[in-house]
């Protein structure tokens, strides 16, 4: 049992580290000024990654029911489609 929780304990640290990463990767690109299309949709793609991380570890859901899974990550798709379709719309 002790393993199990140190083992956890491991798996959520190392998941925070690259969370931390990630957002410093994107704050990166954003400060760099880099634009565009390709770039967006980029930042679109770790963000979702990153919320499906937060989701599935950080609010304990990997192991919830199929309907919940469905449901939050459901919407995290959904927010991140609407995002992108916003941007898409507004390019001149």
């Amino acid at each position: 049992m002790i393993r199990d929780i140190r083992s956890a304990d491991r798996r959520s640290t190392v998941l925070w580290g690259l969370l931390i990463v990630a957002t410093a990767f994107t704050w990166a690109v954003g400060e760099g000024g880099a634009g565009g299309p390709v770039i967006a949709a980029l930042l679109l793609g770790v963000a979702l990654l990153k919320g499906a991380a937060v989701i599935l570890d950080f609010m304990a859901l990997a192991r919830a029911p199929l309907l919940w899974k469905l449901l939050t990550l459901g919407w995290l798709a959904l927010v991140c489609a609407l995002i992108g379709l916003a941007y898409w719309k507004g390019m001149p």
